[in-house]
C-alpha cells in the first residue's frame, strides 16, 4: 500500500508518502521538436519538482517494518501489536526470496541479508509464512559469504545486529546451514564491537550500543538505552531501535511513537522518522547547488520560514539530528536568518559525532556547517579550534567511509568541498561540478538502505542541465558581443594592454549567470576590460603627460578627441571610456528610473585619481606608510567600475541615499581591501623586482628589520581573513541593513572571484584557466541514459 498525503505549501508537518522505489520520469528534450516543445517539457519538469515540496516520498524499510512486526501486544504476548506490519512482510518478499529495496545495489548484499533475516524472524516469531521463511533462509545461505566481504558496504551496526539476529534465529529453532568460518568471524567482530569499536570513548560506546539494541537483545541494559529516548517517544528516531526496546520493556512513549508512524504511513515504516524537515532542506540545498533554485523561489521561501519557525520552537526533529541541525543552520544563516551556531557546536563537541551513528552525508553536513561557523562566528570558532575541523576532514577523507561503487559520487562531492573552500567557490563553476556529481540513484544507508525522490531525483538533474546549457548559449552570444565591442572601440590596437576579455566576461558569467541579468554581466565585463587596459596604461603604457591628459579629458567630458588628446592611445582609451560609460549609464538610468550616469563617472574618476597617485609615488620613489598605501590601494585595485555600476542591474532600486550610505561604502571597501591584499601577497616578488609599491614590501620596509617577508605575508593573510569575515557578516546581516540583499550578494560573489583567482593551487592552476572558461562558456553538458533510469553527465 502506498500512502500519499499532501499539505499546504506553508506547512512542513505532514505530506510524507511511501514509495517502493524512488523514481521520476525525466523529460529529455528533443531539439528537433522545436523550442515550444522544449519549453513545455521544461515547465512540466518544474511542476513535478514543485509538487515534491508539498510531500516527502520515502522508501519503505523492510528491516524496520519487520522489527515493528515483532512487537507483541501489550495485552497478550501471543499476538502482534502491529498485525498490519506482519501483513506487509507477508506480501512483500521479492522473487529471489529476499526482502529490501527492489533492484537493490550489488554492493548492498549485507543490507539485504539483514533485512531478509529480520523479516524471516518476524514471520517465525508469529508462526506464519512457512514457504516465505524457507525462501528467505535459502537466500541467506546462498549469500552468506557476503556478510564478511570487505568490498560490500556495511550498514551502521551490521557487525552487531546481524550476528545478534542469527543467535535469535537459533533461539527460534530456525535451521540455517551456514559456513562455520564466516559465522565465527561474524561473532568475533561482534565481540569487538560490543566492547570498544574503533577505540571509541565510553560515551560513544553507550550511544552506539543503544542505537543497535536489537542486535544485543537480552544482554542489553535497557535502562541505559531509555536515556536516549526523545520527546516523540522514539530511540534515535529509529523504528527498529524503538521496536526492540518495546519488545523488552513496555514504554508508552515508544508505543505511541510507533502507533503515530503507522497512522501516517499505513502498514509499514521507513528507517528514520520524522524526516520531513531534513528532506525539504535537502531539496533546497540540491536546487541551489545545481543552480536552479531561482525557479522555486516561493517554495524555498516557505521551507525556510517554516524551518526557522521550527528552529525557534526547539523542534526535536532539528535538534536531535546532527545532519538536520547542521543543514538547517548552514542554510538558514546563508539566507540571512538569525540562528545561533551553539546547537551545531554542541554536536561538534560531543564525542558521538565520531561517525558510528552518522553516515557520510551527516559528516559532510557537519563539515559545511563548521565552515559557516568559522566564517561568521569568531567566538564559537575559536572555542571549537582547529581540532574539530581536522577531525571531520580525517573522517571524510576515507578512513571511516572508504569509497566504493556505491559511494563514488558522494565521495566526489566530499572531495570538492574539501578542495574548494566556500569563500573561493565560483557559483557557476560549482554548479557544473555539482551537476557532474549529482546522483539520481541517491541510495543512502543507515542501519538499512533508503532512498527518496526528494534528494535523489532525475528531474533535478535534467532541469539543471537544460538550464545550464540555456544560460551558456546566452553567455556565448554575449562574449561575441564583448569581442565586437572591443574591436569597435579599437582597444585591440593598444599593444601594451593585456587581452583579458574572455576572463573578464567569465568572472561575470560565473557569478551572475541568470538570463535576465545580461545588462549586469555586460557592464561587469566591459568595465573589467577597461580597468585592465587602464591599469596597464598607468603601469607601463603611458607617460606622465598622457596620464594627466586622460584625467583632464575625463573631467571635461565633452571634448574634441581629434584635437584635445595628446596621443592616439589617449584618444582610444578616452573614447572607449566615454562611449561605454554613456551606454551603461543610460541603461542603468532606465533600470533605476533616475539618472545614475554621474555616479558612474565619479566611480571612474576616483579610480583614475588613485592610479595617478600611485604613478607619482613610483616616479618620485616615494615610500608611503602602509595605511596611506591601503587607503589609496583599495580604490586603485579597480573593483569600483566593475562591481558598483553592475549593482544597478541586479533588480532592486538603489536610491541615492543607499548609494551614499556607510554600509554601501563598507561593503565596497572590505571586498576591495581583500582584493588588494590578495594581489599584493601573490605578486610581491615580481612587483619588488619591477620597483612597484606593494603591501608586503611596505610592511617589511616599515618594520625596520623586525618583520620578515614571511611574517609580513602571514600578517596580511590574517588581515584578509578578518576582512572577508567582516564582509560576510555585513552580507548576511538583515536587521538594520539598507543595501538590498541582491546587491550585497554581488559583493560577496566578487570576493569569491578574487579568492579563486588568487588562491594557491586553485582550480584554475590545476585544470587551467582556459579549460575553466571553456567549461562555463563554451562546452555544453550532455545527458545520457545508462540502463533504464541512471543518468550520467558527459562533458564535450
Amino acid at each position: 500500500m502506498i500512502r500519499d498525503i499532501t499539505i499546504p505549501s506553508r506547512r512542513l508537518g505532514g505530506g510524507l508518502s511511501f514509495t517502493q522505489h524512488s523514481s521520476s520520469t525525466a523529460c529529455v528534450v528533443d531539439a528537433t521538436r522545436g523550442p515550444d516543445f522544449a519549453l513545455q517539457c521544461n515547465e512540466a519538469t518544474k511542476e513535478r519538482i514543485r509538487k515534491l515540496f508539498h510531500k516527502v516520498e520515502f522508501s519503505v524499510s523492510s528491516y524496520d517494518t519487520a522489527w515493528v512486526a515483532m512487537v507483541p501486544s501489550p495485552h497478550s504476548a501471543k499476538v502482534p501489536c502491529f498485525p498490519e506490519c506482519l501483513h506487509w512482510v507477508l506480501h512483500n518478499q521479492l522473487e529471489d526470496g529476499s526482502w529490501g529495496l527492489p533492484h537493490h545495489q550489488p554492493l548492498l548484499l549485507k543490507d539485504v541479508l539483514s533485512s531478509t533475516l529480520a523479516c524471516v524472524l518476524a514471520l517465525k516469531r508469529w508462526g506464519i509464512g512457512e514457504q516465505l521463511i524457507s525462501n528467505g533462509l535459502r537466500f541467506i545461505e546462498l549469500n552468506f559469504a557476503s556478510a564478511t566481504d570487505k568490498d560490500q558496504y556495511s550498514p551502521i551496526g551490521f557487525d552487531v545486529i546481524f550476528p545478534g539476529m542469527l543467535e535469535y534465529a537459533q533461539h527460534l529453532s530456525l535451521k540455517l546451514h551456514l559456513e562455520s568460518g564466516v559465522f565465527n568471524e561474524l561473532l568475533h567482530k561482534r565481540a569487538i564491537q560490543l566492547t570498544r569499536p574503533y577505540d571509541s570513548s565510553p560515551l560513544e560506546l553507550n550511544a552506539y550500543l543503544a542505537y543497535v539494541s536489537e542486535g544485543i537483545g537480552e544482554l542489553q541494559d535497557w535502562k541505559m538505552v531509555m536515556k536516549y529516548q526523545r520527546k516523540n517517544g522514539s530511540l534515535f528516531n529509529s523504528p527498529s531501535t524503538t521496536a526492540a526496546s518495546l519488545i523488552h520493556l513496555h514504554d508508552s512513549g515508544c508505543l505511541d511513537y510507533l502507533r503515530g508512524a503507522l497512522k501516517k504511513f499505513g502498514n509499514a515504516v521507513p528507517t528514520i522518522y520524522p524526516i520531513n524537515i531534513h528532506a525539504r532542506l535537502c531539496m533546497v540545498d540540491d536546487l541551489k547547488k545545481l543552480g536552479i533554485c531561482r525557479h522555486f523561489s516561493e517554495e524555498i521561501q516557505n521551507v525556510l520560514d517554516e524551518t526557522y519557525r521550527c528552529w525557534l520552537q526547539g523542534e526535536d526533529e532539528i535538534f536531535t539530528s546532527a545532519g538536520t541541525c547542521s543543514m538547517a543552520f548552514r542554510i538558514l544563516r546563508g539566507y540571512g536568518y538569525n540562528v545561533s551556531s551553539d546547537p551545531v557546536a554542541q554536536f561538534l563537541e560531543q564525542e558521538q559525532c565520531s561517525g558510528h551513528l552518522n553516515d557520510i552525508h551527516t559528516m559532510l553536513d557537519l563539515y559545511q556547517a563548521l565552515e559557516m561557523i568559522i566564517a561568521t562566528d569568531q567566538p564559537v570558532s575559536m572555542k571549537l579550534n582547529s581540532s574539530s575541523l581536522q577531525s571531520l576532514i580525517q573522517r571524510l577523507s576515507g578512513e571511516f567511509y572508504p569509497p566504493n561503487g556505491l559511494t563514488k559520487q558522494i565521495h566526489e562531492q566530499v572531495d570538492d568541498v574539501l578542495k574548494f573552500p566556500s569563500h573561493a567557490n565560483l557559483k557557476r563553476v560549482a554548479n557544473r561540478r555539482n551537476i557532474k556529481h549529482y546522483d539520481v540513484d541517491n541510495t543512502r544507508v543507515l542501519k538499512t538502505s533508503y532512498s527518496s525522490s526528494n534528494f535523489g531525483n532525475k528531474d533535478f538533474l535534467t532541469l539543471a542541465v537544460e538550464d545550464f546549457n540555456l544560460c551558456q548559449s546566452i553567455h556565448r552570444n554575449e562574449l561575441k558581443q564583448l569581442e565586437r565591442w572591443l574591436t569597435q572601440n579599437r582597444l585591440d590596437k593598444l599593444k601594451f594592454a593585456r587581452e583579458r576579455s574572455a576572463y573578464c566576461y567569465f568572472s561575470a558569467a560565473a557569478t551572475i549567470f541568470q538570463p535576465e541579468l545580461s545588462d549586469a554581466r555586460m557592464s561587469w565585463a566591459k568595465n573589467g576590460v577597461l580597468t585592465t587596459v587602464i591599469d596597464d596604461f598607468f603601469d607601463v603604457g603611458g607617460s606622465m603627460e598622457e596620464l594627466n591628459n586622460l584625467i583632464l579629458l575625463f573631467k571635461k567630458w565633452d571634448v574634441d578627441v581629434s584635437t584635445d588628446c595628446c596621443s592616439e592611445r589617449v584618444g582610444i582609451i578616452f573614447s572607449a571610456l566615454h562611449s561605454t560609460i554613456s551606454e551603461i549609464g543610460d541603461k542603468a538610468s532606465k533600470w533605476q528610473a533616475r539618472s545614475v550616469t554621474r555616479h558612474i563617472t565619479d566611480i571612474w574618476l576616483n579610480l583614475l585619481n588613485a592610479m595617478l597617485r600611485e604613478a607619482k609615488w613610483a616616479r618620485d620613489m616615494s615610500v608611503p606608510s602602509l595605511d596611506k598605501y591601503m587607503a589609496n590601494g583599495y580604490v586603485s585595485f579597480a573593483l569600483g567600475p566593475i562591481v558598483l555600476p553592475a549593482l544597478y542591474f541586479v533588480g532592486p532600486k538603489l536610491p541615492d541615499d543607499v548609494v551614499q550610505h556607510p554600509e554601501y561604502h563598507s561593503l565596497f571597501e572590505l571586498v576591495s581591501t581583500c582584493g588588494r591584499l590578495l594581489n599584493d601577497i601573490r605578486s610581491f616578488e615580481r612587483e619588488s623586482k619591477d620597483g612597484k609599491l606593494n603591501a608586503v614590501t611596505l610592511s617589511v620596509t616599515h618594520g625596520n628589520g623586525r618583520i620578515s617577508e614571511e611574517a609580513a605575508i602571514e600578517g596580511l593573510s590574517h588581515r584578509v581573513e578578518m576582512q572577508r569575515k567582516e564582509l560576510l557578516k555585513l552580507v548576511l546581516q538583515r536587521e538594520g541593513s539598507v543595501v538590498p540583499n541582491a546587491c550585497k550578494d554581488l559583493f560577496w560573489e566578487m570576493s569569491k572571484v578574487l579568492h579563486q583567482f588568487y588562491i594557491k593551487d586553485d582550480g584554475f592552476s590545476s585544470m587551467g584557466m582556459a579549460d575553466t572558461v571553456n567549461a562555463i562558456i563554451h562546452e555544453p553538458i550532455t545527458l545520457n541514459y545508462l540502463g533504464d533510469s541512471k543518468l550520467i553527465t558527459d562533458y564535450n
